[in-house]
């Protein structure tokens, strides 16, 4: 049975390892781009984080309490001249623990947010994918999520 709740300062130190791990993922993928062994975020930059409303942190737990996955999220609005007026959800990243992946935890996160999304007025959710995390891609288009627009590059050495 995973709990899926909003994360707190306790979970920090949990949150920093998931952090690095998918970050290792990254590095592994595309290391012309990512960094080795860091995170995203320090212990301080989280806390700031979890206070602000428009960038909520969601945790899924297991009986005993220990944080197997987390999801960032960022509230957007969107809209002007070309573009409808519309509020969105942006995934920033969802990581699952190495240990814990195909036991659900990934999809109770997705719809945990998916639900959190659609309560606050959200109209969408969106979120990148690295074509260097294949998994990560087919995981999401599991959930139902369609690629809206692709990013290209050339590499110039």
């Amino acid at each position: 049975m995973h709990t899926v709740r909003r994360a707190e300062e306790k979970d920090i130190p949990a949150i920093l390892d998931l952090l690095l791990q998918v970050n290792m993922v990254h590095h592994n993928g595309r290391p012309d781009l990512f960094k080795g062994p860091t995170t995203k975020y320090s212990a301080e930059e989280l806390k700031e984080i979890l206070k602000n409303e428009n960038t909520p942190v969601f945790v899924c737990a297991d009986e005993s309490g220990r944080i197997l996955g987390h999801g960032f999220c960022v509230r957007e609005h969107q809209g002007g001249r070309l573009m409808e007026e519309l509020d969105s959800l942006y995934i920033d990243d969802i990581c699952v623990d190495g240990g814990a992946r195909r036991q659900g935890v990934g999809k109770a996160l997705y719809g945990h947010i998916r639900a959190w999304a659609k309560s606050t007025g959200c109209r969408r959710i969106t979120l990148n994918v690295w074509t260097c995390n294949p998994g990560a891609k087919a995981f999401y288009e599991s959930l139902g999520m369609k690629e809206f627009k692709v990013g290209m590059e050339e590499v110039l050495e």
